[in-house]
């Protein structure tokens, strides 16, 4: 089960999913639910609002980095223990 920042991301991830009806969990790969450079931009800006925190990548490494939903949270996960 996933834990709530997990939660968090996953329905901001929704937001701007394509609709198709899939679960999405921390294995489910960004690119099978439509989701593409920008809308990658708008969901890194809206947790860097939420969360306090700066996600330092350009949109090449931010692709190369995060392949599914779980590269997402512990990306988040570790720039928020950095920052306590």
């Amino acid at each position: 089960m996933a834990d709530q920042l997990a939660t968090d991301i996953i329905e901001k991830i929704k937001a701007h999913a394509e609709p198709g009806g899939e679960e999405i969990t921390t294995s489910t790969e960004l690119t099978s639910l439509g989701i593409h450079s920008l809308e990658l931009t708008e969901i890194i800006f809206d947790l860097e609002e939420q969360y306090g925190i700066e996600i330092e990548m350009n949109t090449v490494d931010a692709w190369s980095n995060l392949k599914n939903v779980g590269d997402m949270v512990e990306a988040v996960r570790a720039l928020i223990a950095r920052k306590a």
